[in-house]
């Protein structure tokens, strides 16, 4: 409205003030015009009359017929007569301009105010012979003419203004009241109200902003009913979830839980409260902050979140910061992995005598029979070599038992890896050559140790850094290895025992140059029972948890164990042993 009043002002200001000023100024000039029309007259009537009449007498009839005073003038700027006074009572008129254009020969033009009356005046002289005529009109009339005319026109611009103002405020009060409309809109969308329209059909610019807002907030509508869904369907998900979940900010602070995380902790999860309030468990606290700080996957298990019952719990990071925690309860089972243990370990231990007694009563009838190539021996045979056969399996299972349960405490201690490799080495040489395999340490390796003049070139085995290793357990893991070379890798005629440094450990191997195994059965190679070849397996005699076997005795030195092998160029299996 403010702006409304500025323009239609300084519009009716400038007309009044440029019309008045034009009227003003053509009014003048048409005076002007018919006065220099008159002088020119009245010079012609003296020129041809000044015999005839006076001077005086014509300076007062033209001057009654003009309605202006007339003044004639000789060169020296003297009156001769004047319609209005004596000659003698008017000053010398030189120096007038009019007068002076006159004298040289052109029409002479000017306005001033007369000191005598007080009345502006307008001047026109035209040069006559011996002088000039000169005729005054006062401007007087055309001052009041043209106040009458200015006041006119200011009341017309008045009401002119007026009804502009009245035009003004009902087109800004619409105006407003559209845009109040609209932010009272915006503002309902703001507060959460998607539903809120405008429904403005107006094809102005404020129709059209008001167009875009209904379909901004549809848009908006439509998109947080999708999100709202998707919410809505994982809430479900996770809630129906066994496995317990809960979101942390990046502040530690709870942000979400589902229904089992809140069944699990006795005082309930605390949203939007800090983690701690709700879960104590510091593992839990630590693999959390770790997710969130590093930015990737943490595990860890936690033991004191429920009394009684263990956690495996796995953190990962959230987008927007912070983490998300998965707690799935082990309880049931280690409890089902501990019972399969215990029973494995309590049958194996419970057949040993029997299967031991088996085997001295077949070997004692075998070594009494007088029959050779009898039936009887054939079958005492039979029974001794099963007999056998499964006192081997029922012993690799209680061991196997023993170490996944950590019942079997290893005396860990500095180890050279040259010393590992000859005690196995030792124990299989004679072996070996009986099957006619030569069987050989690799006396060389890449050194990566601290000595910069040996680094990135071949040193021996002896300048190898020391492992963590219990002395057996690492032979029984050699032993598994190089039992399963000898069985399935003759055909090469050759096994190779080395170490060699990697970073932060010493990786051995033992490698053969038989049949090899196929890529499909390299992943389950170090699973119990698992056989690539089923029937030569049996006829070995092998138990299928040698391998097994060794892997967790990898695990409990924190260490690793895997196979590398191609068909028709061997096999070599690789376990390394943290350095001391």
């Amino acid at each position: 409205m403010a702006a409304f009043l500025v323009v239609i002002l300084a519009a009716a200001v400038t007309f009044d003030v440029m019309l008045g000023s034009a009227w003003e100024a053509s009014l003048r000039n048409e005076i002007e015009r018919n006065l220099v029309q008159k002088t020119q007259l009245l010079a012609h009537r003296v020129e041809t009359d000044r015999t005839g009449h006076s001077l005086a007498d014509i300076a007062a009839q033209e001057g009654q017929a003009a309605g202006a005073r007339v003044t004639i003038i000789d060169p020296a700027g003297h009156v001769l007569a004047d319609s209005e006074s004596t000659p003698g009572a008017i000053e010398n008129v030189s120096q007038r301009k009019e007068f002076a254009a006159a004298l040289s020969g052109q029409v002479g033009v000017d306005q001033r105010r007369s000191a005598t009356v007080g009345t502006p005046f307008l001047y026109v002289a035209v040069p006559i012979s011996g002088g000039a005529v000169r005729l005054a009109y006062p401007l007087s009339d055309v001052e009041a003419v043209s106040q009458q005319v200015r006041r006119r026109l200011g009341l017309a611009s008045g009401f002119t203004l007026l009804f502009a103002l009245v035009v003004a405020a009902v087109a800004a009060i619409w105006s407003a009241r559209r845009l109040e409309r609209i932010v009272n809109v915006a503002g309902r969308i703001a507060d959460g109200d998607l539903q809120a329209r405008i429904l403005e059909t107006s094809p102005d610019e404020i129709g059209r902003v008001a167009g875009a807002i209904d379909k901004t907030a549809r848009r908006v509508e439509q998109s947080f009913a999708a999100v709202l869904s998707s919410q809505r369907q994982l809430e479900t998900l996770l809630n129906s979830m066994q496995d317990a979940v809960i979101a942390v900010s990046a502040d530690g602070l709870v942000q979400w839980a589902n229904q089992p995380m809140d069944r699990l902790v006795r005082q309930g999860t605390r949203l939007h409260q800090p983690v701690v309030e709700t879960i104590r468990d510091p593992d839990f606290l630590a693999a959390v902050k770790e997710a969130t700080t590093a930015r990737e996957v943490k595990t860890a298990r936690a033991t004191s979140i429920v009394h009684g019952r263990t956690f495996d719990v796995t953190a990962a990071p959230l987008p927007d910061g912070g983490a998300v925690a998965v707690l799935r309860d082990l309880t049931e089972t280690e409890r089902v992995e501990k019972t399969r243990r215990d029973f494995i370990a309590n049958v194996s231990h419970e057949l040993r005598t029997p299967l031991t007694s088996i085997q001295g009563y077949a070997e004692t009838l075998l070594d009494s029979t007088t029959d050779n190539a009898g039936p009887s021996r054939e079958f005492l045979e039979i029974i001794r070599k099963n007999s056998a056969r499964m006192s081997r399996l029922t012993e690799d299972l209680l061991t196997l038992a023993r170490v996944e349960s950590g019942e079997t405490r290893f005396e860990v201690e500095p180890v050279p890896p040259a010393e590992l490799l000859h005690d196995a080495e030792e124990s299989f040489r004679e072996i070996a050559r009986s099957h006619g395999i030569d069987l050989q340490i690799k006396d060389l390796q890449i050194q990566d140790g601290p000595n910069p003049d040996s680094q990135n070139h071949d040193s021996p085995i002896q300048h190898l850094r020391s492992v963590r290793a219990d002395r057996e357990a690492i032979h029984q893991v050699f032993s598994n290895l190089i039992d399963n070379a000898l069985k399935y890798g003759a055909s090469g005629g050759r096994i190779v025992l080395g170490a060699r440094a990697v970073p932060h450990a010493v990786e051995f191997f033992v490698q053969d140059f038989g049949a090899g195994i196929a890529s499909e059965h390299l992943p389950r190679l170090f699973e119990r029972f698992y056989r690539v070849d089923k029937a030569r397996s049996r006829e070995s005699g092998g138990t299928g948890l040698g391998l097994a076997i060794a892997k967790h005795i990898m695990i409990a030195h924190g260490g690793s164990i895997r196979a590398e092998s191609d068909l028709a160029h061997g096999s070599t299996f690789l376990f390394t042993l943290p350095t001391a």
